[in-house]
């Protein structure tokens, strides 16, 4: 199959850095100085998707390149660059030809630009059949679209075991140790706060959005609605409201889920203790599936059970236990056995230093980055890019319980 083409109408000084970042994330770069070029590549060509135009050093241009994007049957969608105060002055008295048009204010980085151009690209790979956005039949390198994060979903039945400390700072090991592209969406509609932990306030949600939509609005996919967090984590709530579930259908929750793959590396998913269809929905959708246990034997009988559950579901082989607040005096080996799984990582007890790193906004991986929690959660990080190799020293490392007894490796 093709290569999903963009084509790039930009000034020079602008059109390298765009070309090499759009090569280096899969896309054909196709570079174009007039319409005539323009209306010739289009002719020969039927996997272009989007087309970057420059929409101030030369409007009567940019106007040729749109009339060619939109003669005929052609109906593809326009990325306009244009500065801030130009922006104000077209949204303010031109109307879009074309709802997938869209603009991008300079100053911009090339690969912000990138990632507009990946949302847009998933976009047309979109249609409603009025009860929701799906994929459409066909179309260019489908498969390769549709699919390209991993979704890891952080679950186990139980509270209070740390779900939301591991999807936050395995995102942030990802983002911030491992270079990756993370979107980190909290499921959590009850008890949710891992914006809030974030220090990010006022966010819009994933219900914000499609209420938005029904009301006239476009449609959005979660990289469009999501909140960038200073560590670079892009952060989304599924919902801010848990008492108006009903605008939230589990099926076109997990279809977001889909559709945001292409834009990222990983989609780390904080879920509520519950088996509600929601969390059904994303089971069925995640590639892996983090089930943090704590050294008691709540949280052990809860994982026990949604080992039993996930088999039901078909999902048993995609989980993987990870032991938070491993230092404290429980054979690992113990754990494994009761579970019957073995850890993928220990994390250690971090005490207080989740507290400061959260009063303050921010991970331990970004507040306390030489302490050894945050190794442990790198390490986790390298057992989620690679899990079927052997664990790293710091993850197979013996603990010292509170009582000295040292704690038995991990084992892959």
């Amino acid at each position: 199959m093709s290569r999903q083409a963009v084509v790039i109408a930009l000034p020079p000084e602008e059109m390298a850095p765009v070309s090499t970042e759009l090569r280096e994330a899969g896309f054909e770069a196709l570079g174009v100085h007039n319409a005539d070029e323009l209306e010739s590549l289009l002719s020969s060509r039927r996997n272009v998707a989007v087309a970057v135009l420059d929409g101030e050093g030369d409007f009567d241009t940019s106007l040729e390149y749109y009339s060619v994007l939109h003669d005929g049957d052609r109906s593809i969608p326009a990325l306009m660059v244009v500065s801030p105060r130009t922006l104000d002055r077209l949204t303010a008295n031109v109307t879009r030809t074309s709802i997938n048009d869209e603009y991008f204010t300079r100053p911009y980085s090339a690969e912000s630009l990138r990632w507009r151009v990946e949302a847009m690209c998933i976009r047309s790979q979109t249609v409603d059949d009025g009860s929701g956005v799906i994929l459409k039949n066909g179309g260019p390198d489908l498969g390769d679209w549709s699919r390209r994060a991993s979704v890891i979903a952080v679950f186990n039945p139980k509270g209070g075991v740390g779900k939301t400390t591991v999807a936050t700072n395995l995102a942030a090991a990802l983002q911030l140790r491992k270079d990756q592209r993370v979107l980190l969406i909290d499921a959590d509609t009850v008890t949710g706060h891992v914006s809030s932990s974030l220090g990010l306030e006022q966010v819009r949600t994933l219900a914000d959005s499609w209420r938005d939509e029904a009301e006239g609005g476009d449609a959005e996919t979660l990289f469009d609605i999501a909140a960038a967090h200073p560590s670079g984590i892009r952060v989304v709530d599924v919902t801010s409201d848990p008492l108006h579930m009903d605008d939230l259908d589990p099926e076109r929750v997990a279809q977001a889920i889909n559709l945001s793959r292409r834009a990222f590396d990983y989609i780390i998913i904080d879920l509520h203790p519950s088996y509600g269809p929601l969390n059904q929905a994303i089971f069925r959708e995640a590639d892996q599936i983090i089930v943090p246990v704590t050294p008691d034997v709540p949280a052990l009988r809860a994982a026990l059970q949604f080992r039993d559950v996930a088999a039901e579901m078909g999902v048993r082989e995609r989980m993987a236990m990870v032991i938070n607040r491993a230092n404290s005096g429980v054979s690992v080996t113990d754990m494994e056995r009761t579970v019957g799984m073995p850890a993928l990582a220990l994390i250690r007890s971090g005490g207080l230093l989740f507290v400061r790193a959260a009063n303050e906004g921010r991970t331990v991986i970004e507040r306390f980055p030489k302490e050894k929690i945050s190794e442990d959660f790198e390490a986790l990080a390298n057992r989620v890019m690679a899990p079927n190799a052997p664990a790293s020293a710091a993850a197979t490392a013996p603990m010292r319980g509170l009582f000295g007894r040292a704690k038995e490796p991990v084992r892959a």
